[in-house]
């Protein structure tokens, strides 16, 4: 949809509007005239120039609208704005006059508008665009130190096809430089969500390459040529740590080589020397038999190894396992300890300190708090109800790390806290500091060998950046810091950012749930007097995760254009405590879905959103609390599914390893349990939808196979429902690639403000979205029809939208319908002779 001006003029001297994609190269011209109660609407009129005689005026009054129009093939129609009648121009002035008229009664009505603050809510103008998430933007992760003090991190590049490269910081020139090649993807595919994709020791980086999965060493300079450590095969690796005495990496194997369903597990160690003329070193199998391993961690003198490890149908935080063994000479481990955890106790981020002994994060208490296994039992660092860790969705995670004292860097998350805290724990007494930085978001973290610490750091109005902090300063008092990396230059103002409020709310069963509440914010508009915003409710992946108050401007994206936002930490989300996560076992689809509702509900009846404009949307598992909503509850009024799940079943049957057993604890055992699978699956409640839902999908998703959104999608068209269904090649679970970055974004706003009533534009450099059953006019409204040039055109007498509705075979001929008898009014009246002429066009109206 475009913006035009439209105009008439006198006779052969009409200009007509440029011809856009989609449109047929013909001459367009509108003619604006009144009905009814005199609101001003147009309808076009496909006649050639030539047609019309040079000196004759037609006795409409000449007038300017905006509108918005469709490129075909999509018959979405368009929205005639405001209603105001024609302005009468002196039939003097030429036409270049009258353009020039034009331009400028629609510059000062858009200074008034903006003046006086009336731009409807949902279309304010907004200087944060899809390509403010796609251009100069990269994700950060994995600050990592070498032992000189080189700092490394992983970029993940939109732009670049979601490409993670690692970069590196020279510790004595500060200059940073690519390290990956081009044609070389860090990134792991273990558990189907990677993480631990590289590590460093002495000038030499280790990675997994996306492409093959083959494990790599490359010297650590740019143009340097990555060497593979192993043969080509179906071996994934990840979270790879260095034993340097022995020149080995030790890893977590996923082996695909086998003959069943599900790949293998197991801890193994890779020579570092690759092949050098008689083949590649074998691969040496150093503990398996657990359905899961994670984490493999060495002592300094490389004679402990520790590791986590669990079985089906455990999830990393329901339960898992922390064992210790010695490594022996010949490069074995000898007998394995268990130092803690079990089914129902959830161990993460296992490391040693600089003198052997062991710390760890344990659940045991309710929370994710930080243990020392010490000779005589374990030690509790600090208990508090607040969380130093999270889930492990993916490998490489490390919660805590120690600093040149003894005492232990670590993130602190506290519950109705919109942030977290990066604090100093002291070891000896349990003291907690928080570290000075003007920062509310802090995520992973490294400490080099000389005490430097590198953090990623956001608040609501800074992007995530990768800061250095100064060696020589004392982080508990002033924290001196510079900024090595920015995962954005986009530099929005302050004015157009909302900052997120942490707000706890009533939900089911006389508990509370929290969500992070974000108030639409622009500098330069503000909704009409006495009117509401629509609002989004974002319900989070996982469902084991969490939402975050870093700059987020995919949420912004939405305030900033006047629509509020609701973030929920429904039940089940983590940083909350054990007990508020395990309240979905079981209840998936029911605790998930009551708590996004009454999120909305409780913004709704505070008086703070409009409660005929509330939508959903979610991704993965958010996508199946998504249309849990949609399908079980009245409160939305259309939602967004991207990579969701709607067969609970074809879940069960079709998806990878990590997750295979996850929905025994969500839902329950299957097929035991069948019955609910089914009644807690979405596309099993079709005939319950009753609003708009858009899909937007990757063809490679190998976590929610495509065949879920395809089926859904089909049976929400075949219902009639209004529904739309995106795929994106050569996307899996998740979008990496800037194009489709930007079209889910500006799809997803496109469809909800057009079921919305609310001006909807895609941008020109944005691929177009496919609505099914979409109906832009009100539902009941009055309806006129007219033909003309082979077109039937449909006018919504209150809404003042105008669509294509059909076509006829004449190529010259109009006929002027006025009711018709498959419509609301019925009846029939046609006109007889179909050779109109425009003055019997006139003459009609």
């Amino acid at each position: 949809w475009r913006p035009l001006g439209y105009f008439q003029a006198d006779g052969a001297r009409l200009k007509p509007t440029t011809p856009t994609r989609g449109m047929r190269r013909t001459r367009v011209l509108w003619a604006v005239t009144c009905i009814g109660s005199c609101a001003a609407f147009s309808v076009p009129l496909r006649l050639p120039l030539s047609g019309l005689s040079s000196g004759r005026r037609t006795a409409l009054e000449l007038g300017a609208r905006h509108a918005v129009r469709p490129a075909a093939p999509r018959l979405a129609g368009l929205r005639m704005q405001g209603g105001s009648r024609p302005e009468v121009v002196d039939f003097g002035d030429s036409t270049d006059d009258v353009m020039a008229y034009v331009k400028k009664r629609d510059a000062e009505a858009k200074d008034r508008v903006l003046a006086a603050g009336l731009n409807p809510f949902g279309a304010w103008p907004s200087p944060i665009t899809s390509k403010s998430l796609t251009e100069a933007v990269v994700g950060l992760a994995d600050a990592k130190f070498d032992t000189n003090g080189d700092l490394y991190w992983i970029e993940s590049r939109p732009n670049e096809g979601g490409r993670s490269v690692i970069v590196k910081r020279d510790a004595e020139s500060g200059k940073t430089a690519d390290i990956t090649p081009v044609g070389f993807n860090a990134r792991s595919k273990v558990h189907e969500y990677g993480g631990g994709a590289f590590t460093v020791s002495q000038g030499v980086v280790y990675f997994s390459n996306f492409a093959d999965q083959r494990l790599y060493a490359q010297l650590a300079f740019p143009g340097a040529e990555p060497l593979p450590l192993t043969p080509e095969g179906k071996l994934r690796f990840a979270d790879a740590v260095v034993d340097t005495a022995r020149e080995r990496l030790i890893l977590v194997v996923e082996d695909h080589s086998g003959d069943t369903q599900h790949p293998r597990n197991y801890l193994a160690a890779v020579s570092m020397n690759g092949d050098e003329g008689n083949g590649f070193p074998p691969i040496t199998i150093l503990t398996e038999g657990s359905d899961f391993y994670a984490s493999p961690r060495l002592s300094d003198d490389g004679g402990k190894l520790a590791w986590l490890s669990w079985e089906h149908p455990n999830m990393p935080w329901d339960g898992t396992r922390l064992s210790v063994a010695p490594v022996t000479e010949d490069g074995t481990i000898g007998e394995a300890a268990l130092v803690a955890g079990g089914d129902s106790e959830s161990i993460t981020s296992p490391a040693f300190d600089p003198f052997g002994d062991l710390y760890y994060v344990s659940d045991i208490s309710g929370w994710y708090n930080i243990y020392y296994a010490a000779a005589g039992g374990t030690v509790c660092l600090k208990a508090i109800s607040a969380e130093f860790a999270g889930p492990m969705w993916s490998l490489g995670q490390q919660a805590f790390h120690f600093l040149a004292d003894g005492s232990l860097l670590c993130n602190v998350n506290t519950p109705g806290a919109a942030g977290n805290t990066l604090s100093v724990l002291e070891p000896l007494d349990g003291s907690l500091t928080p570290v000075p930085l003007p920062y509310t978001q802090f995520g992973s973290a490294a400490v080099s060998p000389s005490g430097g610490v590198a953090v990623m750091a956001a608040s609501f109005d800074k992007a995530t950046e990768l800061i250095l902090l100064d060696e020589k300063s004392n982080i508990k008092t002033e924290a001196t810091f510079a900024s090595v990396k920015k995962s954005s230059t986009e530099e929005v103002n302050k004015l157009y950012l909302s900052e997120p409020q942490a707000v706890e709310f009533p939900t089911d069963g006389d508990r509370t749930a929290w969500m992070l509440y974000y108030p639409p914010t622009n500098a330069l508009a503000d909704g009409p007097e006495g009117g509401k915003p629509p609002l989004l409710v974002k319900s989070h992946g996982g469902p084991t995760a969490s939402t975050s108050a870093a700059l987020n401007l995919a949420i912004q994206f939405w305030t900033s254009r006047g629509y509020a936002v609701a973030d929920v930490d429904y039940s089940g989300s983590t940083g909350y405590g054990r007990e508020y996560r395990e309240r979905l076992k079981g209840n998936w689809g029911v605790a998930d879905v009551a708590d996004c509702c009454r999120a909305a509900e409780y913004l709704r009846d505070e008086g703070l959103v409009d409660g005929d404009k509330m939508c959903i949307d979610g991704g993965s598992a958010g996508g199946y609390t998504t249309l849990c909503c949609l399908a079980y509850r009245d409160t939305f009024k259309a939602g967004c599914s991207a990579y969701g799940i709607g067969d609970l079943e074809m879940l069960a049957k079709d998806t990878h390893k990590f997750e295979s057993r996850y929905l025994d604890s969500l839902i329950g055992a299957y097929p035991a349990m069948q019955a609910t699978y089914k009644e807690r699956s979405p596309i099993n409640a079709i005939e319950k939808f009753d609003c708009p839902v858009i899909f937007f999908q990757g063809e490679d998703d190998k976590v929610v196979p495509p065949n879920q959104a395809e089926a859904m999608h089909a049976s929400l068209k075949a219902k009639g429902v209004t529904t739309s269904l995106v795929m994106f090649a050569g996307e899996g679970h998740g979008f990496r690639k800037a194009a489709n970055i930007r079209r889910r974004l500006d799809g997803e706003l496109f469809f909800f403000n057009s079921v919305f009533n609310i001006p909807a534009l895609m941008p020109e450099d944005v691929a177009e979205i496919m609505m099914d059953n979409y109906d832009p006019l009100i539902k009941g409204e009055k309806r006129a029809y007219v033909v003309m040039d082979g077109i039937e055109w449909e006018i919504g007498m209150t809404s003042e939208i105008i669509r294509q509705v059909g076509s006829y075979p004449q190529e010259a001929a109009a006929y002027f319908p006025e009711v018709r008898p498959d419509r609301p009014d019925g009846g029939s009246q046609d006109r007889d002779d179909i050779q109109e002429t425009l003055d019997d066009f006139v003459e009609w109206l």
